[in-house]
């Protein structure tokens, strides 16, 4: 990946004005901090282990530069994650206290500051410690709120440094959970090219977006980024930068598509990301044999797994969707059964009230299927417009798929799980989810388009009957 790849797609970012990824650099921070935040004084927020590996050294480099504002601010809670509570906490501490964060850390940390700075309306600074997720560059922040995972709309940092060392140096778990969450960029880009194709500019709906240039901030570099699994688990410096780059990248793609809507995560996020956020809303823990293969509860019994973790599961399970759409006749579709067979507004949501009925994720589910709600006319011009152009679509996703065996492979090698077990799913619950989550976002995907042209029921048996999902 070029280093002009990178510095076009800050240019088009529009939050974040800098960006360095080399090795050794912890001790530049100060001069970085005191060029971009001219006057300002900082305070770095972590956690322990952040803090540890990486905040201590930037905190002592800070004193030396006159630069420190407060003291570090550890957030020391061994059940910290993603949830709004703690981005009380940091707003309620820092709204009295004129400094600029600096979050040192990855993805709890950032996406924690990151809604808390913008809240209080500040700039902040990002200091990765992993290549374990593409959320540093976006422009938004998934956080569990009043139990539904969703993301809010902030802004992202206005410096991110990345220091290689570092990131080589994380645990492979960490690496392993973002190359999982990169590589969802194959199928959340088949995904965009599907809705893509039902872009209508005169009409536009919610959840369909047409390619623009973030497709190529993030698909141009994928393969490159994606090539040395191996290589990343055994934190060779080439692959960790690449993969670094890729979900920085990721992060820039989704800043430049801030004109379609906050936090629209498009170039970055598909059906697979969905799997995940329905088992966040589900509150999903886990504990067991796998559970500590996969160190997915350090500090307690049982721990969500990790973001990267369940979304590689939900990439294996839409990447055998595809498999079986791609050897399906689209170009036979029956359009007019499928809009026969169509369910009103009301019998979907008496759908959802079975699914979701006496949980928090039903006000959700009932916001999102009303949002993505089309009438019979408006399902028969997508679909029709779907089976009209079937042949060139159907090439575009060939190419970008890459087979679920391949797929899989690649994930095992770089120390992801690959079955759902491993992160404590079972098959009938994964079979399920394939539903469930359809339900929880407006976003097009595979999945809306398997449920109007009436193949969901039909791919997803195929799948756990006799395909590659059946355990």
């Amino acid at each position: 990946m070029s280093k002009e790849s990178i510095a076009s797609a800050l240019k088009q970012a529009t939050e974040t004005k800098f960006l360095e990824i080399e090795s050794g650099i912890l001790n530049q921070v100060p001069k970085i901090f005191s060029e971009q935040f001219p006057g300002k004084k900082g305070i770095i927020i972590a956690d322990p282990n952040t803090y540890r590996v990486a905040g201590e050294e930037i905190h002592e480099e800070l004193k030396k530069a006159g630069l420190e504002g407060e003291s570090p601010y550890i957030l020391d809670d061994p059940n910290l994650y993603a949830d709004y509570i703690f981005v009380e906490k940091i707003r309620d501490y820092l709204k009295d206290k004129d400094v600029t964060p600096i979050a040192v850390g990855s993805g709890v940390i950032n996406d924690l500051v990151k809604r808390a700075s913008s809240e209080l309306k500040r700039k902040y600074m990002c200091v990765a410690t992993a290549a374990s997720m593409d959320g540093y560059s976006s422009a938004g922040a998934s956080i569990t709120n009043k139990g539904a995972k969703i993301t809010h709309a902030c802004e992202a940092p206005q410096v991110l440094v990345a220091d290689i060392d570092i990131i080589a140096a994380a645990p492979p778990l960490m690496t392993a959970s973002g190359y999982a969450d990169l590589y969802a960029k194959v199928v959340s880009g088949a995904d965009w090219l599907i809705a893509a194709e039902l872009y209508d500019k005169k009409n536009p709906k919610k959840g369909i977006e047409p390619l623009t240039s973030a497709w190529h901030t993030v698909q141009d570099g994928l393969a490159e980024s994606l090539s040395d699994p191996e290589g990343a688990k055994n934190g060779n410096a080439k692959a960790i930068e690449l993969l670094t780059e890729g979900l920085m990248l990721g992060g820039f793609a989704m800043q430049s598509m801030e004109s379609w809507g906050a936090g629209v995560s498009r170039p970055a996020s598909g059906a697979e990301h969905q799997f995940s956020h329905l088992w966040d809303m589900e509150h999903h823990t886990f504990q067991g044999e796998m559970a500590k293969r996969f160190g997915l509860y350090p500090n307690q019994d049982e721990q969500a797994p990790s973001h990267g973790f369940k979304v590689g599961i939900g990439t294996l399970a839409i990447t055998a969707l595809y498999e079986v759409l791609l050897k399906t006749p689209i170009e036979n579709l029956d359009i007019e059964a499928a809009v026969e067979k169509w369910p009103t507004l009301e019998d979907q949501l008496s759908e959802i009230n079975e699914m979701f009925g006496g949980t928090e994720i039903l006000p959700f589910a009932i916001n999102q299927t009303t949002d993505k709600y089309v009438t019979k006319e408006e399902l028969r011009e997508q679909l029709t417009k779907i089976k009209n152009n079937w042949p060139s679509l159907k090439e575009k996703i060939q190419k970008q798929i890459i087979p679920f065996n391949e797929t899989k492979r690649r994930l095992s090698a770089v120390g992801a799980p690959v079955e759902p077990e491993e992160i404590g799913i079972t098959r009938d619950r994964l079979k399920k989810s394939f539903y469930r989550a359809h339900k929880i976002r407006s976003r097009y995907t595979i999945l809306d388009f398997a449920y109007r042209a009436g193949y969901l029921d039909q791919w997803v048996d195929e799948l756990f009957n006799s395909g590659v999902l059946k355990g």
